[in-house]
């Protein structure tokens, strides 16, 4: 006879049992709690997240589809001019870098290399 669970059975096997509270938790409250810490900058900002929460509000009726839709629109925007700005960084780098690299290159090669035994 399998009996329903009450609140207090929930909690303890909560509880006891490691990590089922990762599985038991709704998708909603994993993309709440992922986007919270991406906005504190620990950890990444991950579109589907923020798609998930999105459909959430518009199925709570907390927005409409179509503000919905604008917000999803506006986060892409930004994460293509976040990753075309990280780009243009990278490539402004690569030239200090390689200049960097050259002088190292050239210090290394001008020391007097010690004299090997020849055969």
């Amino acid at each position: 006879m399998a009996a329903d669970l009450g609140g207090s059975q929930i909690s303890a096997l909560l509880e006891s049992v490691p990590g089922i509270r990762n599985v038991l938790r709704s998708p909603v409250a994993d993309a709440l709690v992922n986007m919270v810490r991406a906005a504190a900058g620990l950890r990444p900002f991950l579109f589907a997240e923020a798609d998930e929460l999105m459909q959430y509000a518009v199925r709570r009726g907390l927005i409409n589809a179509s503000e919905g839709e604008q917000v999803l629109q506006d986060v892409r925007g930004a994460e293509a001019a976040a990753r075309k700005r990280a780009r243009e960084e990278a490539r402004a780098k690569k030239p200090v870098a390689r200049k960097v690299a050259k002088k190292a290159a050239a210090k290394r090669s001008h020391k007097k290399k010690p004299a090997g035994r020849r055969r």
